[in-house]
């Protein structure tokens, strides 16, 4: 919670109870680190006399506030929406371990061929602080207790309870630590800025994002690369295999950028590298000695007065 930061000390959040061992772990464990903690029991009417004697557990053990939910869903997932319809605007928690997390990363893998893992915080205000800790594990933090908690006997029929019950253990006897290998997936996932998505995911063509930093990612059709963002030219600038020096006011460095012309000329920095015979593969990190918009020089091929470039060692 504190690494998330997924709910402020001592502030309120509202827990989503079913009346199993996460839920109940979840409740106690918030109010034991010092939460405003409250209840909330969603009762679907599944499973009849089961699903009332669960909407009584929660109402006696965390004096939940238990709402009917009148609408009959067909898919797990319907279901949820419908629970996380209820106590909207306000923070709310829910008892989501790594347990579920493996079982929810086969799951996307198996249906839609996608590694994506349950998020530790939603964007309606629903937060997992048990996203860290496995089933096994919430339920001896009850046996501890001596907290009770209720068991829903239609998990078995679910397609979670085929992950849980038969396809997880089978995957154990390949290996004992395949639930951990399974979460690796998450850990090697790329990370990426929105605009570095968006970038990525745009038709081909040139563009550029500031990522901060100091670090632009540039794509130019099907090339992708990232470079230092333009730096002022006040001395000496290392770049790449270049050492530029000038005394020159208003002078900086950055790298080549499709469309870039030489200042007071109509060709193009492209056609110059063209000319001097560059790889496209050495383009990208060649550096431009720029007054704003204007190329002044070219390191190595096209020269200014009162700059100088000496290229080093491979980059060195």
């Amino acid at each position: 919670m504190r690494r998330h930061d997924l709910i402020e000390p001592g502030g309120e959040v509202l827990c989503l109870v079913s009346g199993g061992a996460d839920s109940t772990c979840l409740y106690h464990a918030l109010g034991e680190l010092g939460y405003r903690v409250s209840a909330l029991h969603v009762d679907h009417g599944l499973r009849g006399a089961e699903s009332d004697a669960d909407a009584r557990f929660c109402a006696e053990r965390f004096d939940a506030e238990v709402v009917q939910a009148a609408a009959r869903c067909s898919t797990e997932a319907e279901l949820r929406d419908i629970r996380y319809s209820f106590g909207h605007g306000r923070l709310r928690a829910t008892g989501h371990t790594l347990s579920d997390q493996v079982e929810t990363v086969l799951y996307r893998l198996a249906a839609r061929g996608q590694t994506k893992g349950i998020e530790v915080a939603r964007e309606d205000g629903v937060v997992r602080p048990l996203l860290c800790v496995w089933r096994e594990e919430t339920e001896a933090f009850c046996r501890e207790r001596g907290l009770e908690w209720r068991t829903d006997s239609s998990n078995p029929d679910t397609l979670r309870g085929l992950i849980r019950n038969e396809i997880l253990p089978l995957l154990e006897q390949i290996h004992p630590a395949a639930r951990e290998n399974i979460l690796r997936v998450l850990d090697t996932r790329r990370t990426m800025p929105p605009a570095l998505a968006e970038l990525l995911d745009a038709p081909a063509g040139s563009k550029r994002v500031d990522l901060g930093g100091g670090v632009q990612a540039v794509r130019e059709h099907d090339r992708l690369w990232l470079e230092s963002g333009p730096v002022p030219l006040e001395g000496e600038v290392e770049w790449g295999a270049w050492r530029i020096e000038s005394r020159l006011p208003g002078l900086k460095v950055r790298g080549w950028r499709a469309g870039d012309r030489l200042a007071g000329r109509k060709k193009k920095v492209q056609d110059v590298f063209v000319d001097a015979k560059i790889p496209r593969s050495d383009r990208e990190g060649w550096p431009l000695v720029v007054r704003g918009e204007d190329v002044v020089a070219v390191p190595g091929i096209v020269e200014a007065e009162g700059v100088s470039a000496t290229r080093v060692a491979d980059g060195g």
